[in-house]
């Protein structure tokens, strides 16, 4: 009866009985060094991946742990910022000044585009690549200028290519067409990684260092206004603009998404779109929605207006009009 008892209350007397397994059991000592070792072997593959998945990427450690931009720091910002002019500064041979800058209080970005004056010379589109460092090979543009008939306003019949010899030309007119910075935007909404959001200004932005490129927000936007970076952008160094911004146009690189931030970089210190500044019969016309004595909100107020799909509720910040 002794034994018995001392059995029982042994811990490894009962381990045997029971058959539980311990390190003294040699089949259970063996198990769990094999489920360290699988442990041990999953560890060390993720993290031979993870290093080469940043030497793939070509980025530095920084970069590939680096917070989404509305979640950093100001002293996060400044140092991405200064990382950013460093190895552009390596790379292109030229000194970038990379910003920042806030949104505006008691601004609401707008634009308005009169389609009676605008002639088609398209020098808003060559104004926008070189203002905002877009790939010539393969090329990009935010800006797609289309040609239809007159009395004829059937997206499929406009004409993209359109190639004559002096502009514009009889029994045509012109409708551009970009981002529309929706209020409503239904590519914010889709992003899986929010790497693209509306600011408190109106501007729909992109943090290329967050975009994983998977193309939902092109594929969500009605108005063809997201560009995908199939391979890395190609721009003559001395055609590089190295005055930037972190959301605007700083140098994208590969399988990314970008678009039009209404010259994010130029509006944030006062200053016009480089479209609006180049047209030549001033048929563009930009400012702040929420200021009652702006051109813009004047032209809203007098003219006939329309705006591109409204059934759809996107609530564009993009007009029409007819100024003539």
């Amino acid at each position: 009866m002794s034994r018995r008892k001392d059995d029982a209350a042994s811990p490894s007397g009962n381990d045997q009985q029971t058959g539980s397994g311990t390190a003294d059991d040699p089949k259970a000592a063996g198990g769990l060094e094999k489920k360290a070792g699988v442990s041990r072997r999953r560890f060390l593959a993720g993290t031979a991946g993870l290093f080469g998945m940043i030497t793939v990427s070509s980025c530095s450690w920084d970069e590939f742990f680096q917070q989404n931009f509305r979640r950093m720091t100001r002293e996060e910002i400044d140092q991405t910022l200064a990382r950013l002019q460093a190895q552009y500064k390596a790379k292109y041979g030229k000194d970038f000044v990379v910003g920042a800058e806030g949104p505006i209080d008691g601004t609401l970005f707008g634009y308005a585009l009169d389609i009676q004056r605008c002639i088609g010379c398209r020098r808003c589109v060559y104004a926008c690549v070189e203002e905002n460092n877009q790939s010539r090979d393969p090329q990009i543009q935010y800006i797609r200028v289309l040609r239809f008939r007159d009395g004829n306003m059937d997206f499929e019949e406009s004409d993209l290519y359109y190639d004559p010899d002096r502009v514009p030309q009889e029994g045509y007119y012109y409708l551009p067409v970009q981002c529309q910075h929706c209020e409503n935007a239904p590519c914010t909404k889709v992003c899986p990684v929010q790497a693209t959001w509306k600011e408190p200004d109106g501007i729909v932005v992109v943090d290329y260092n967050w975009c994983i490129g998977c193309r939902y927000c092109m594929a969500a936007c009605p108005y063809m206004g997201r560009w995908f970076n199939w391979a890395d952008p190609v721009i003559p160094a001395e055609e590089l603009n190295t005055r930037t911004h972190y959301l605007g146009n700083r140098p994208r690189f590969r399988n990314i998404v970008e678009k039009c931030t209404f010259c994010i970089q130029r509006v944030r210190k006062g200053r016009y779109p480089a479209c609006v500044e180049v047209c030549p019969v001033g048929a563009r016309k930009f400012g702040n929605l929420l200021d009652p004595a702006s051109e813009v909100s004047r032209i809203l107020r007098d003219k006939r207006v329309f705006r591109l799909k409204e059934e759809l509720n996107t609530q564009p910040k993009f007009y029409y009009f007819f100024g003539l």
